[in-house]
Order: structure tokens, then sequence, then C-alpha cells
């Protein structure tokens, strides 16, 4: 118990917005076989290379990634940024992903009550992999790992931001895609 607690406080230290990456080992009590996506009672959960499709659809489309967690206050301040964007937006080919990096033990008790309480419309997704000194340089080179952080993109065309947003400076960024 104190590993967890010492773990989960290490975790909130370098996640939110702290330029330093850590290694971290968890033991990881689910595999997900083959990638494929593991549903958690409508939640969907991906490794990583499950979930890498989201960072790769060449459609027109603009596409609004937004990594987070519940734990993560700067993160949980400007999701109604990204929620208004998505109604706001719905209509001009721009979609908002919220994924969300929550420890997965805490799917029921903590992610899966948040989204019904924030009534959140946004489409979330967990992401559920341990190798994150791995994936984090293959979403971007320059992510050190903390969140939030924010990839918008339409086609080969992409920017990644790790920072808080506003929803003025949101929508200048996706703005820019729309031209």
């Amino acid at each position: 118990m104190k590993f967890k607690i010492v773990f989960i406080f290490a975790l909130a230290l370098v996640g939110c917005n702290n330029s330093k990456k850590v290694d971290l080992v968890v033991n990881k009590e689910v595999t997900i076989e083959n990638s494929a996506i593991l549903k958690n009672d409508d939640l969907e959960v991906y490794d990583y290379a499950g979930f890498e499709k989201f960072l790769n659809k060449k459609d027109n489309k603009i596409y609004v990634i937004n990594f987070w967690a519940t734990w993560c206050a700067p993160c949980v301040k400007e999701l109604p940024y990204f929620e208004k964007l998505n109604t706001e937006y719905a209509n001009k080919n721009v979609d908002v992903l919220l994924v969300s990096l929550d420890f997965p033990h805490l799917y029921d008790s903590k992610l899966k009550p948040f989204i019904k309480d924030k009534k959140l419309k946004s489409k979330v997704i967990a992401l559920d992999d341990v190798d994150m000194n791995t994936w984090i340089p293959k979403v971007d080179k320059t992510w050190s790992g903390s969140i939030p952080a924010t990839i918008i993109y339409k086609n080969d065309t992409r920017k990644f931001f790790e920072k808080s947003f506003s929803y003025e400076e949101l929508e200048t960024e996706v703005k820019q895609f729309l031209k």
C-alpha cells in the first residue's frame, strides 16, 4: 500500500507539466492481447499499439487529441474548453478525443464516475500501456510525458502542445487547420 501511495504521489508530481522523464515500473495485471480493445463497461481501453490508429488518420478531418487524467488539476480545468470545441466545431469536421492516462485500477471508482458527473460528450478512451518511455516519444518526440498535452492534426500536418489551454487559445489553434 505504501508503494502505491508513493507511486501515485510521484506520478502526480511528474505528470502535471514537469519537464523531467521518470522511469517507473508497474506490475500490469491485465494483458491486452494483440493490442485489441478491452471493453471496460463502455470505456474503451487500449495499449499503445491499439491506440496508435487515432494518431494517424488521413481523412481530411481535424483531430484534437488531449492527454489528461482525473488527478491532474490543470487537465480537469481545461476539459470544458475541449467539450465546448467539440460542440461548436462538430459540423466543421473536427473530432475531439480525450485520452485518459488514469490508473487502470481507478477506472471504475474515479474515471467512469468523473465522465458521468461531468457529462463529457467528447469521446473518452483510456490508454493503458506501462511502457511510457517507449510510447511517449512515438506520440511526439518533444513530449516530456507531462500532462496536459494535446495534438492537433489534419492528415500529415500536426502540432503538439505540452501546456494548458484557454478556450480562445485552443480555438485559435484549431482555426489554423480550417484554413
